[in-house]
């Protein structure tokens, strides 16, 4: 009777010991990771990416969070609503500067956003309707034209923005719902809207599904308002005339780029985050084939993560996964030593 008591004792006892070790073994960590909205390109994006890093990081648990725009996930990880956001080159100017969307902020911030991975340029121009080609032929021709140049939050419209504020397009915004785009388009409410890129490969979904309501063209930038951008720190880039998937009336395409990439903060520590960017590096044919908007990261994603780097290093800090990433693929500045986030 004793012998068995004991033995009873024993098994409970190792049990409780496996059992307490079990959860240790397997926690996991969840990120609560905002993005923009159902149906844009960032949604798109990290719906693929989170499915893959939850394959390969099983530690971690992303869920994917829309919101009405990348700024409000920005602004909800500095607040403490989010674990990760969608940030991008121009978001974080605006934020060191206390200026545009950012202004008055400061004051609100819980934990500062640090720059972690960048995932792929977006790049900004304007589309108008087809019957509009020979009233309008360069951006200053839209002064005074009703426009819609994205939900008020987006960082898209700010590029853009940004862009037709430098040669001095004096615009009426008007804020509309995104299924509605094409038909006032159609209408004629609208002369011209955001017309914008991922990757240089591919459009946002909405973009694809306004162009089954209307039938729209390209209006480039005239070779004076392409200098007068230069002038302004902002290089165009030609994009390939069929990246829209139709006949958008011009043989070559002027955008504006900026970056964009998804972030963590120093709560994803330096060797998670670097174990994170080698699995994107390591799966990008998959992300590519689930979303073109990735190709860049395919064909060199450590170039790409010092064009962005550079793009922000004066505005935010930079993530120790990502620079201990960069020294390695040899493409680290030591200028940027003292940037690299400290906890």
């Amino acid at each position: 009777m004793k012998k068995s008591i004991a033995f009873f004792i024993m098994v409970v006892m190792v049990g409780w010991v496996f059992g307490a070790a079990a959860p240790a073994q397997s926690q996991v960590t969840d990120i609560s990771w905002g993005t923009s909205a159902v149906g844009s390109a960032g949604h798109r994006a990290l719906v693929n990416l989170a499915a893959m890093l939850n394959r390969e990081i099983p530690e971690y648990r992303i869920m994917v969070l829309p919101t009405p725009g990348a700024i409000v996930s920005v602004k909800g990880y500095a607040t403490g609503e989010f674990d990760g956001y969608y940030g991008a080159d121009i978001a974080f100017y605006e934020l060191a500067n206390d200026i545009q969307r950012f202004k008055g902020f400061k004051p609100n911030i819980k934990r500062q956003p640090v720059q972690s991975f960048w995932a792929y340029t977006m790049e900004v121009g304007i589309g108008i309707h087809t019957r509009d080609l020979g009233n309008f032929k360069q951006w200053r021709d839209l002064s005074r034209q009703r426009m819609f140049t994205g939900p008020m939050p987006w960082d898209v419209r700010a590029a853009l923005e940004r862009g037709m504020e430098a040669i001095g397009v004096n615009h009426q915004y008007m804020e509309v719902d995104l299924s509605t785009v094409g038909s006032l388009v159609d209408a004629g409410r609208l002369k011209g809207f955001i017309a914008y890129t991922s990757a240089e490969a591919t459009p946002a979904p909405w973009i694809v599904e306004l162009s089954l309501a209307t039938d729209w063209a390209i209006l480039n930038p005239s070779k004076e308002e392409m200098q007068m951008l230069r002038d302004q720190g902002i290089e165009p880039v030609q994009v390939s005339k069929d990246v829209f998937k139709k006949d958008v009336k011009v043989d070559s395409i002027t955008l504006l780029p900026f970056f964009y990439g998804f972030h963590v903060g120093l709560e994803v520590p330096e060797e998670d985050m670097y174990r994170m960017l080698v699995a994107i590096e390591k799966n990008a044919d998959e992300l590519v084939k689930a979303d073109a908007g990735f190709r860049q990261i395919q064909q060199n994603m450590p170039e790409l993560q010092r064009r962005g780097v550079a793009s922000s290093a004066a505005f935010v800090p930079i993530h120790p996964g990502l620079a201990k990433y960069m020294r390695e693929r040899g493409v680290w500045n030591d200028a940027w030593d003292d940037r690299v986030a400290k906890p």
